[in-house]
Order: structure tokens, then C-alpha cells, then sequence
């Protein structure tokens, strides 16, 4: 079942919203975030298990702050993925070692 408002209130809101619109219209502009670089992180990785060998994870810009697209070892792996995919892949590739 919908709420039901009253005339008053539904005046009362709109009279809010207009408030708040000129508000943020009489400040100032938002300050635009600085130009990202195109290499956004690297990750190293070194396993000492079996010798020693070494991963490297480049991180690279995408069109989503939160996303990036990754190359290991030079290859491309994914286009568009999240630090927590990234992680996860991360995990799942590196072998489990018997500690005995």
C-alpha cells in the first residue's frame, strides 16, 4: 500500500528540494579530480617455494575509477576487473605447498 501525502507536505518538499538546488548552484564548482596515469599499480610478487620466480601484475587505467585492465607478465589478462577479482585470481593461482 503507497503512503499517501497530504498537499501541505508534498508543498513543503518541494519547497526543500528548491532550497537545496540554489544552495548547491550558489557554491562553488566541484574541484575535477587530477588526470589519472595510464599505469595505475604494479603488484611484484616473488615466490621463493620452487627457486625463485617472480609475477608482475600491471594495473592499468580503464574507463572506471574502480576497475582496472590487467597485464601479467607482460600479457594481457582482463580488460575491465576490480581490485577483489584481482585478489581473488591472485589467490586461486598460487599452489598450495605442503609445510612438511
Amino acid at each position: 500500500m503507497a503512503y499517501r501525502i497530504s498537499e501541505r507536505r508534498r508543498e513543503q518538499l518541494a519547497r526543500m528540494r528548491e532550497a537545496k538546488a540554489i544552495k548547491r548552484e550558489a557554491g562553488p564548482a566541484p574541484e575535477r579530480s587530477p588526470e589519472l596515469p595510464v599505469l595505475r599499480k604494479r603488484i611484484v610478487i616473488t615466490d621463493y617455494d620452487f627457486g625463485e620466480v617472480v609475477h608482475t601484475l600491471d594495473l592499468y587505467r580503464t574507463d572506471r575509477i574502480d576497475c582496472f585492465a590487467v597485464h601479467v607478465d607482460g600479457k594481457p589478462w582482463k580488460s575491465r576487473i576490480g581490485m577483489s577479482r584481482i585478489l581473488a585470481g591472485l589467490r586461486k593461482s598460487m599452489p598450495r605447498v605442503s609445510a612438511s
